[in-house]
């Protein structure tokens, strides 16, 4: 199945936002080399947007909360006979402290917000063609300095959203390693199915079919409705998918 297009899809609003930051943890990884300007505006860019975020919902809250929910399910998985109990260990001692290394974090991003370069340079990023140099000389100065002062602070700038990002990428790990594919034969386009306390759909489909899915649902119903990319096109009688309910 590699040559298919993965599609992720979130049935409640706390693994919305998991993905969104997600989004964003890798935009800012991606770009941290600051090899060019272009790639320094968007780290900044995704750095400003990853703090608005976490300035509207109290993630570290959430968060530990579904690593406790996340462990009470493996935990369970110890009564199995035939199960690696090793494996299973380990995982439990990894999110216990991945779990205690986030709620010890100073607030997430704090650092990010007190300093006064990027406080003095974020509302910009909002406005478009807002970083031009007019507008923001002292980002023009900053992109002009050496790249290894730069990258050092794009080194520093990350450091206090590392719990964050560690213990996320675990719990999102885990999540997607819930389910398996499994394959489906639609027809016209349409897919639905009912399940129970769902949180993350998976979709692959072939790019052959042109298509892309909209998905509407929530955690016991959900649907898949999928659209030509191109207008002219008109749908396959039917479809494969490979679908895994998280």
């Amino acid at each position: 199945m590699t040559s298919e297009t993965l599609y992720e899809h979130p049935l409640n609003e706390q693994v919305r936002v998991y993905l969104r930051l997600e989004h964003l943890l890798r935009q800012i990884s991606h770009a941290s080399s600051l090899s060019e300007s272009y790639y320094s505006n968007v780290f900044l860019k995704s750095l400003f947007d990853l703090i608005e975020i976490l300035e509207q919902i109290q993630i570290k809250t959430e968060l530990a909360k579904d690593l406790d929910k996340q462990r009470a399910k493996l935990q369970a998985w110890l009564n199995v006979p035939e199960v690696d109990k090793d494996q299973l260990v380990t995982l439990l001692t990894e999110s216990r402290q991945l779990q205690r290394d986030l709620l010890q974090a100073p607030r997430l991003g704090q650092e990010i917000r007190e300093n006064r370069f990027l406080s003095s340079i974020r509302q910009r990023f909002s406005i478009p063609g807002g970083t031009c140099s007019f507008d923001l000389p002292a980002l023009h100065h900053w992109h002009n300095l050496p790249i290894a002062h730069r990258q050092s602070d794009a080194l520093a700038w990350q450091l206090s959203l590392k719990p964050l990002s560690h213990a996320l990428s675990f719990w999102l790990r885990l999540t997607r390693g819930s389910a398996t594919m499994q394959p489906f034969t639609i027809h016209t386009g349409f897919f639905q199915k009912e399940v129970i306390g769902a949180s993350l759909l998976r979709i692959q489909i072939s790019p052959d079919y042109n298509v892309f899915p909209l998905v509407s649902g929530h955690k016991s119903r959900f649907s898949i409705r999928f659209m030509p990319f191109d207008d002219r096109q008109t749908i396959a009688d039917t479809m494969v998918l490979y679908l895994s309910v998280c």
